[in-house]
């Protein structure tokens, strides 16, 4: 009985594998993964993105405008554009002692950061 079993499981074993083997070389899972779809490769493109930033209304943007970017994001700040310096009472010279002089924001304008593709 237990010889009878052995020589039944050999046989469903063998059997198995040899299926299993034809059953592998009848699917080719290489063709799959190596052909792309082409919904996929469109995806694919690359985009270029470059950060361009303006302070205080020096520069702009139309070169790239005109070149085929386009603007993705845009964020705007205020940013101090220039300091001056003060005296910290009327009988303070700059000049002679620095210790009395303060500085403050004298022009206040505006940073513009864009995000640009293309």
């Amino acid at each position: 009985m237990i010889l009878n079993l052995i020589k039944y499981s050999t046989y469903v074993l063998l059997l198995t594998q040899i299926t299993s083997c034809q059953l592998s070389n009848k699917f080719n899972y290489s063709e799959k993964i190596n052909k792309p779809d082409k919904t996929k490769s469109e995806e694919l493109k690359t985009k270029e993105t470059i950060e361009v930033k303006i302070s205080c209304g020096n520069g702009n943007i139309k070169n790239f405008i005109k070149d085929g970017w386009k603007i993705k994001n845009e964020e705007s700040y205020e940013k101090i554009c220039s300091w001056k310096t003060i005296p910290a009472n009327r009988s303070c010279d700059i000049e002679k002692d620095k210790g009395c002089k303060i500085t403050k924001p004298d022009i206040v304008g505006k940073e513009t950061i864009y995000l640009l593709e293309k």
